[in-house]
């Protein structure tokens, strides 16, 4: 229908000409209350966020000398939350001339991968940033 039937009929009705779908060939109309649709929408969008789950991105930090059992403490305490559907950033900082065996670190941050492989994937591979390097591990999808 051309568009000046279309404004004509929405003022008779007293009601708005709302574009719907502008990309369409050709665009698609409605004759509607704006004001209605625009609060729908809106409530649309307010139902969708409370319906979002937010991702936390939680830490764990250690050190290239830290020792196994500590280690492993805070692998389960990862594995808690990737079970939860949160991320986890490993954190290898450094201190001193402990900088000079990177290789450390690396074997480290490969152990705590493999030891959560079953509820995690890599989303980060480990690298460094200035004297920490790091890892982040995403929940595996089920």
């Amino acid at each position: 229908m051309p568009t000046f039937k279309a404004i004509k009929l929405a003022e008779e009705a007293s009601l708005d000409l709302v574009e719907v779908a502008p990309n369409a060939e050709p665009p698609v109309t409605r004759i509607m209350d704006f004001g209605k649709f625009l609060y729908a929408q809106a409530k649309k969008e307010r139902e969708a966020r409370k319906s979002q789950k937010q991702v936390e991105v939680k830490e764990i930090r250690i050190r290239p000398k830290t020792n196994d059992h500590h280690t492993m403490f805070k692998v389960k305490n990862a594995r808690g939350w990737l079970e939860d559907g949160n991320k986890v950033k490993v954190r290898v900082r450094f201190r001193g001339r402990e900088i000079t065996y990177p290789e450390v670190a690396m074997e480290q941050l490969q152990e705590i991968a493999n030891g959560l492989a079953d509820v995690a994937t890599v989303e980060q591979a480990p690298q460094m940033d200035g004297h920490t390097m790091l890892m982040v591990l995403a929940p595996k999808k089920s």
